[in-house]
């Protein structure tokens, strides 16, 4: 009874245990089955090569514009770009109303200009005479000021001679009446000398006429008229000096030419424009209408719409056959690290089952797309036309680097990239895998492969893809092979 007791008791036990070990082995397959499945790969020794290939169009290497008056109304296009074209072709036809109007127009605004250049004319005519008269006048007047201050200054001159005479007669008359007291005393002496037996001698007591004006006295009012008649004759000058100064200034501003004025010679000059635009009107007149090539050549831009008007600017370009040809493409800014001028590319035209070799030409950022480079390659003569599609190839093999990655295998954060790792560690089921981040730096990279330096070796197993979202020490489980 007991050994029977015994044996259910480690039966019991024994079922105890595998049901634990079922357990296990459900909870173990219900954890994994929770787990990320990722696949690795393993860094490799990679040349990471660099394929630029952008699809372009042949283009004209030079253009020759098709140039018309401004302001024509467009009746009718007759050729269109890519359309080869013959000297004397219609290219396109004008409104004849609308060019007779135009013409009206221009005819008035020609008789307009004449009259003004006519009025002008007259106008410079009547100026000229009354600029004439003016000097005319100023000289005449000149002239007669001169012959007033003459006078003025001469009878300044002639009172101050006179009162000079006057005071010279005074004193002549002073030294006479002098000189005849002298004799008048000598007299009276001789005389006296004679009735007291005294022995005259004339030599002696005679010591002739006396003409110096010692002791000659002139009357203070001459004196003063003589200084004020000078003063007058001073005056008279300087009056005369500035009066013929303002005068001849008025016959130098008289005969000074007239400021330059342009309206008349702008005025011809818009004239001679303006008939010259009425003959070039008369010649579309005469030819119906029709704007004609002057020269054969490929349409490669129509820059007028019917209905619309002609403007300065060209209404159509042409190619010139004389120039070959260019291909034209745009590289993004990130194409252009590995294309540059006169480097060697591969160019293959549409139609063509060959492959050119080609060398870029021109290169410069482009004005119609920001961002965007031209890229521009010379064709052989007679390669291509205008309108024509291709695509350019330029492979750059770049440098072998140690250790390069898929690109699925790095993952970026703002500046940051890093890759994960899988490796292993005790767990609460035994050893698991967990990804572990490791931060890199990016050297290079194509669209195939991804150049990083960082703490990785040919061992480390790289994750590539996931299941589900993997983050920093997350346990996945490898994919079975």
């Amino acid at each position: 009874m007991e050994q029977n007791k015994k044996n259910k008791v480690v039966a019991g036990f024994f079922v105890f245990l595998g049901l634990m070990w079922l357990c296990t082995v459900i909870s173990k397959s219900v954890y994994a089955s929770k787990l990320p499945i990722v696949s690795t790969e393993s860094a490799q020794q990679k040349y990471v090569e660099h394929i630029v290939e952008v699809d372009g169009i042949v283009v004209a290497g030079d253009k020759n514009p098709v140039t018309v008056l401004s302001g024509l109304r467009v009746e009718k296009i007759l050729v269109q770009a890519g359309d080869k074209v013959e000297e004397g072709d219609v290219l396109f036809t004008v409104d004849m109303e609308d060019l007779a109007d135009i013409m009206e127009e221009k005819q008035t605004a020609v008789a307009k200009l004449q009259a003004q250049i006519d009025t002008i004319l007259a106008n410079e005519e009547l100026e000229r005479q009354r600029k004439e008269l003016e000097l005319q006048r100023a000289r005449e007047d000149y002239d007669a000021l001169a012959r007033q201050q003459d006078t003025l200054v001469g009878r300044a001159a002639e009172a101050y001679s006179q009162i000079e005479d006057d005071i010279d007669n005074k004193k002549e008359e002073a030294k006479k009446y002098r000189n005849e007291e002298r004799m008048r005393k000598q007299e009276e002496e001789k005389k006296k000398a004679m009735e007291e037996g005294e022995e005259w001698n004339e030599e002696e007591h005679w010591d002739g006429v006396d003409d110096s004006d010692d002791g000659i006295q002139v009357d203070e009012s001459l004196l003063d008229s003589l200084q004020q008649a000078a003063y007058d004759e001073a005056d008279a000058k300087v009056q005369r000096e500035n009066a013929m100064r303002e005068a001849q200034r008025k016959v130098e501003d008289s005969a000074a030419p007239e400021n330059e004025d342009s309206a008349l010679e702008v005025s011809r000059l818009e004239l001679s424009d303006l008939q010259a635009d009425l003959a070039r009107f008369q010649e579309i007149k005469s030819a119906e209408g029709q704007i004609k090539a002057e020269r054969a050549g490929l349409v490669t831009d129509v820059l007028i719409s019917m209905g619309g008007r002609t403007t300065d600017s060209a209404a159509m370009l042409f190619a010139d056959d004389s120039v070959p040809c260019q291909f034209k493409a745009l590289v993004t800014q990130e194409q252009k690290k590995y294309v540059g001028l006169n480097d060697e590319v591969s160019l293959k035209l549409d139609g063509s089952s060959r492959t050119k070799d080609a060398k870029i030409s021109y290169l410069s950022e482009s004005g119609s797309a920001p961002g965007s480079y031209e890229v521009y390659i010379d064709l052989p003569e007679e390669t291509g036309v205008p309108g024509l599609s291709g695509t350019m190839t330029r492979a750059e093999s770049g440098e072998r680097h140690p250790t390069c990655v898929t690109p699925m295998a790095v993952h970026k954060e703002g500046t940051r990239n890093y890759v994960y790792v899988v490796k292993e560690r005790d767990g609460i089921l035994g050893m698991e895998c967990y990804a572990s981040q490791v931060n890199v730096r990016v050297l290079d990279e194509n669209e195939s492969w991804v150049a990083v330096e960082g703490a990785l070796d040919g061992d480390s197993l790289i994750i590539s893809s996931s299941t589900i979202e993997v983050k920093n020490g997350d346990v996945v489980r490898l994919e079975e092979e």
